[in-house]
């Protein structure tokens, strides 16, 4: 890839035919410096637009792209497997590779019950591999361990029930990390019970920067990783899957199916290089990066929020803050209402700092913590009543409890209130999901009756 010039912002306005004295949205973080909803707002760099006027634009299907290829050279070497495959999103990326483990139903995926393929990616890996997904609620509530992997396993051939033939696993989760030693645990009795493992590594980057391992150290543990170049590290697009020679021919093959074999695919991978180099760093622990410093800017949100008497719902690890609203008394729209009267962008209780989030952001967080714990602050609205649901999803006046039991149909027959039976899945997760679709509404807790307490 061509050199970077020392002056990337005057060469790139040159590019694009602007000056200094005529700012676009290229110069400077913008509306990033005060938006903390996700690290997926951070802005691409004048050094990116540079590396994107300079690179190479030849056809990725065909395999010809030179900056392409350097850069999924490159992420291969740094995490120690033989090959990898540029994919458009973290979201492809799961799926191509999840995809390309499995081969033939039955099959199902073991992984955390709070996992982006679970929440996040629409149903793509039932509807795309016929696998069932068997989430899993960790029973130290941060990080799935190798107790919680064997509990739920599906091992043999009992024809009753769905193999287990991929664990998915995630680091960092909710900003939480997982450890290299729980890891290396699942991944070794996996691979004992001939189970591959992939492992979900949007914001891996994080993990490593906080000193969990190196980058390679967690990545050559995994059949297949994930990795994301658009969040934290700021790219415009773009991920990448790692893995073996053959696992990458065949994900080759998945991604083309899906439409994700792009073309001149140097405009993305110049910027994800650009960003790999200068946001995460050139060693293998990050420390030569942008990252730590948001981990450092974490800790002073957490440190504002309890200091004022505020809860966290998880423990800070990287760059996400949870704060737990209900605990402290806060409503679910409160925290975002003020911050949107300081100049801030939040989204419920989750603060996520990314390398772009400056100090003046911080300080205008601190007085949004104090008018929202105080409750000395307008609500537009009140939101504070709960949301009543018919069966049909709508606004009702007449209140009803929601049940959901995993019985035989017939219990519905004989139920006096609204049933939902038959889901399993949703008895562990129909609650986390709600509440995080609708921070706006009080939604209920579901109640859990016996069988013989839906009888007549």
């Amino acid at each position: 890839m061509a050199q970077l010039s020392t002056d990337a912002l005057a060469h790139a306005s040159a590019v694009i035919g602007t000056s200094d004295q005529k700012p676009t949205a290229w110069h400077g973080a913008g509306a990033a410096e005060f938006d903390l909803r996700s690290d997926t707002m951070t802005k691409p760099t004048p050094s990116m637009l540079e590396a994107i006027c300079q690179t190479t634009l030849l056809d990725d299907v065909f395999n010809e792209d030179p900056v392409t290829n350097e850069l999924q050279s490159y992420v291969a070497e740094i995490t120690k497997h033989e090959e990898s495959l540029l994919v458009l999103s973290g979201t492809m990326g799961n799926q191509v590779a999840i995809r390309s483990h499995l081969v033939q139903p039955p099959h199902s995926v073991l992984c955390d019950h709070r996992s982006h393929i679970v929440c996040y990616e629409a149903g793509g890996v039932s509807a795309w591999t016929g696998a069932t997904l068997s989430p899993i609620i960790p029973k130290n509530g941060i990080y799935l361990t190798l107790e919680d992997i064997k509990k739920h396993a599906v091992l043999g051939d009992n024809i009753h029930y769905c193999p287990t033939k991929l664990i998915s696993l995630e680091n960092t989760l909710d900003g939480m990390i997982m450890p290299l030693n729980e890891a290396k645990l699942i991944v070794q009795w996996a691979h004992a019970n001939g189970i591959k493992v992939h492992l979900d590594g949007a914001r891996l980057w994080e993990a490593v920067v906080a000193g969990a391992a190196s980058l390679p150290e967690f990545t050559s543990l995994f059949d297949s990783v994930s990795l994301c170049f658009s969040k934290g590290l700021g790219a415009p697009i773009g991920s990448i899957i790692v893995g073996s020679q053959e696992f990458v021919k065949k994900a080759r093959w998945f991604r083309k199916s899906i439409g994700g074999g792009a073309r001149q695919t140097g405009v993305i991978a110049a910027a994800a290089r650009v960003a790999l180099t200068e946001t995460f760093g050139t060693d293998p622990k990050g420390q030569t990066g942008k990252l730590a410093a948001t981990h450092n800017k974490a800790k002073r949100v957490a440190d504002l929020w309890t200091s004022r008497g505020g809860r966290l719902e998880y423990p800070v690890h990287t760059n996400m803050v949870w704060l737990d609203l209900e605990a402290s008394g806060v409503g679910p729209n409160d925290l975002a209402e003020i911050g949107q009267q300081k100049g801030l962008r939040l989204m419920g209780g989750r603060i996520v700092v990314h390398y772009q989030v400056s100090d003046e952001a911080l300080a205008r967080l601190e007085q949004v913590f104090d008018s929202a714990l105080k409750g000395d602050f307008k609500r537009s609205e009140d939101t504070s009543k709960p949301l009543n649901l018919t069966s049909s999803g709508q606004a009702n006046s007449k209140p009803f409890k929601l049940y959901i039991h995993p019985g035989p149909p017939e219990i519905a027959e004989n139920c006096d209130t609204h049933t939902l039976v038959n889901l399993p899945l949703v008895l562990n997760h129909t609650y986390y999901y709600l509440t995080r679709l609708f921070p706006g509404c009080a939604i209920p807790q579901p109640q859990y009756p016996s069988p013989s307490s839906l009888r007549r």
